[in-house]
């Protein structure tokens, strides 16, 4: 049996004494003022004096120091589905291109490239707390939180300030914020049906401001979800809870309490080739052949997972302090076949691919040779942050820490045999790839900055952070590198950054920023043997590979009025060690490309028609120099699109264009292009407001990709036979959601 991790709640009272930062117009800063009341726990990262007409699909702030495009809860609430993930939301904001394959929230291979930087090269976070897969850095994003969960999602371009903590923030930010208790005691319920026999149920429950328990509030939300896929054969179960409650103490200290549950079943396609899709059609995932290594029963994945923390907002006299400590799981048990959608295995054995039976005997005619595995991983952490005025300047400092434990195994099965026994010798690999090991990392991260304002309409902000990376990894056997081995090593990196803002008038900004990123070497990318490049052996002399830097340079300006939101940036970065990873089959394969530079521009613009409508557009060119092609990465992307609410009635029509860009290498060795494409999304809704026996029901009704475009628009991988895996667009689908408070 597969052991699974759940990691309880941290409920423990180890607030330590580091201290962090609440900035102006940072994503963590608290109103404690508004938190004391018992709602309004906004984490606002824009003012509400300076927001534009509130559906402005994104839009920039007028604090920021980077590139900033934050996507309000209202906009998720009208155009996005319930099963919805970060992903999805933030699909539209400028830079950004991002596919669900499988339909929205429908499994966990969704594509999220912003600017050029792919997932592992940029930051998420939640309230502020970074989330991550140490072995690689990116995120499982459908095994954490849904849209219905989320309040607000802001796209930081940039490797943003000292204070900006987190693994890999070189390529960015995605902040999410959670949702806001209600203020007053509702009972919510809400459906949702769907293309691809898609189904959610939910429901939440809000206490509202309860005076005889010290102005406690909170809510506590369940959601069910399930979906045929929009690939063959691609299901997915999935429930998730998600609580919040929030305490104050005092008017001027608050204590806020979150947690998230989550447990996902899927059978999800790596992709398909383009015979395939010729053959069997663009939807096509895994089929329902048990002498293939396709079958849909043979490739399934479990997943589980935490989210929990404590936080304390606290202000005195001339201080703010905010602390979280917290805890995140992760526990993913896979069965997958050894080639899924790749050669058969009577074509492999024959190019030289040894695949046998633990008795002996060749792992042809009924014997389906797949592998089994484990993948988990616990987190605990603590951000404190601090601010001290001092006069009109602030003084921030804080510290990130993080540890944590990693494991894994996956063992060579026969899956007809519901997996017992199969080893498959593969060439250069022997007894087949089968491995096990525990690996830990550990992260520090103090920094301190200081913003120094002479005058009412300049703020300067030099800082510097401390990135400190320790990984351990003892491995108990691990074929697929030559045998067992261990290793414990560190990488450290000291990152100023300096930013300048200057208000041209009350109601537009502009910025400059120079800032340097790191991000260390990914899991089996640590280290390699000089002597035997292809098989890392302690014996032989073990070496490490240089982390990644980036040098990020960057100039913007922000703009609001009644009528007009707008922003625009350029930028430069250059990233001297660059690493991009490939999938053949199960395995993963990592390749330094050297140095790389970016540049680009940027904007979005939202302006207010008056009766209710407003125009939205935005454009970002993205360009880079490297020796080979940077996969899944849009040379431009563009939006444009028309809004329209009034009284009980909001309505949109959005065009999102994703401009030419590279995939890996195909079977012949040549890197495969895309062309461009472009989607359209209907939305619209109407709100009942009270029907006697609901004080609050709404009606939605989505459409996406109007015109029904189910192109190969990214690549997936390769095949052990050398073939390209594609993904593609899921065509044309439709969404009902009704919701009703009482």
């Amino acid at each position: 049996m597969h052991k699974k991790f759940r990691l309880r709640p941290l409920i423990s009272g180890l607030l330590h004494a580091s201290l962090l930062t609440a900035l102006p117009g940072t994503l963590w800063a608290y109103d404690l003022g508004s938190v004391s009341s018992g709602a309004g726990n906004s984490n606002e990262a824009i003012p509400p004096a300076e927001s534009a007409p509130a559906n402005a699909p994104t839009q920039g702030s007028l604090t920021a120091t980077e590139p900033q495009s934050v996507i309000n809860r209202n906009y998720i609430d009208n155009t996005q589905t319930g099963a919805s993930s970060y992903v999805d939301n933030a699909a539209i904001a400028p830079g950004v291109w991002a596919v669900s394959p499988n339909g929205p929230g429908g499994n966990d291979q969704p594509l999220l490239t912003m600017r050029s930087f792919v997932d592992g090269q940029y930051n998420v976070t939640f309230d502020g707390i970074p989330f991550a897969d140490g072995a690689d850095f990116t995120h499982h994003v459908n095994t954490y939180f849904l849209g219905q969960d989320t309040g607000e999602v802001t796209v930081d371009r940039g490797p943003g300030r000292a204070s900006t903590v987190g693994d890999a923030t070189y390529g960015g930010t995605i902040a999410l914020r959670s949702n806001d208790p209600l203020g007053d005691p509702t009972a919510t319920v809400r459906s949702q049906i769907g293309s691809f026999n898609s189904r959610l149920v939910g429901f939440q429950y809000d206490t509202g401001v309860m005076q005889n328990y010290g102005d406690a509030s909170g809510f506590i939300d369940y959601n069910h979800y399930q979906t045929d896929g929009a690939l063959t054969n691609n299901n997915e179960r999935r429930g998730n809870v998600f609580a919040k409650f929030i305490k104050p103490l005092s008017e001027d200290t608050a204590i806020t309490v979150v947690a998230m549950q989550n447990n996902t079943y899927q059978n999800a396609s790596p992709g398909a080739t383009a015979q395939q899709i010729s053959q069997y059609g663009s939807h096509y995932g895994l089929n329902q052949n048990p002498l293939s290594d396709a079958y849909v029963g043979y490739n399934n994945d479990n997943f589980s997972s935490n989210f929990d923390y404590i936080g304390l907002q606290t202000r005195f006299g001339d201080w703010k302090i905010d602390n979280k400590v917290y805890t995140t799981s992760y526990a993913h048990n896979a069965m997958n076949g050894f080639n899924p959608n790749g050669t058969s295995q009577q074509t492999l054995q024959t190019a030289g691919y040894g695949l046998t039976m633990a008795g002996g005997g060749t792992a042809l005619g009924s014997n389906i040779a797949g592998v089994t595995g484990l993948t988990a991983y616990q987190s605990y952490g603590d951000i404190l942050r601090a601010t001290r005025a001092i006069g009109n300047d602030d003084l921030n400092f804080g510290l990130w820490i993080e540890r944590q434990l990693h494991q894994s195994w996956t063992n060579s099965v026969d899956l007809s045999t519901g997996g017992l026994g199969s080893i498959i010798n593969t060439p250069g690999l022997s007894n087949g790839g089968n491995q096990a090991e525990t690996s830990s990392m550990n992260t520090i991260q103090p920094y301190v900055e200081y913003v120094w304002r002479p005058n009412s309409k300049w703020s300067i902000t030099p800082g510097l952070k401390l990135n400190d990376f320790n990984r351990t990894y003892n491995s108990a056997f691990d074929t697929t590198v030559g045998g067992a081995f261990a290793y414990s090593h560190s990488w450290a990196a000291v990152l100023p950054s300096l930013d300048a803002h200057y208000y041209v008038t009350d109601n537009w900004s502009a910025y400059g920023q120079a800032a340097e990123g790191f991000v260390a070497p990914l899991l089996f990318g640590s280290f390699y043997n000089p002597n035997q490049p292809i098989q890392p052996n302690t014996s032989a002399g073990l070496a490490y590979l240089a982390p990644e830097k980036t040098m990020n340079y960057q100039l913007g300006t922000v703009f609001k009025s009644s009528k007009l939101t707008a922003s625009a940036d350029v930028y430069y970065i250059t990233n001297n060690n660059q690493s991009q990873q490939s999938q053949v089959g199960n395995l993963i394969t990592i390749q330094n490309i050297g140095a790389v530079h970016y540049q680009g521009v940027e904007g979005e613009a939202t302006y207010n028609l008056g009766s209710g409508f407003n125009a939205y557009g935005n454009y970002s060119l993205n360009s880079y120099t490297s020796a080979v092609p940077i996969q899944n990465a849009p040379q431009s992307t563009a939006a444009l699109g028309m809004l329209y609410e009034h009284n009980k009635t909001n309505a949109s029509l959005i065009a999102k264009e994703i401009g030419s860009r590279w995939g890996g290498q195909d079977i012949n060795g040549n890197y495969v292009h895309f062309g461009s494409y472009t989607t359209v999304n209907l939305a619209t809704g109407y709100n009942f407001g009270s029907l006697g026996w609901a004080k609050d029901a709404k009606l939605e009704f989505q459409l996406d990709d109007l015109f029904n475009r189910t192109d190969m628009v990214a690549f997936a991988g390769n095949t052990q036979g050398g073939n390209a895996l594609f993904w593609t667009l899921p065509g044309r689908m439709f969404s009902v959601n009704l919701s009703a408070g009482f």
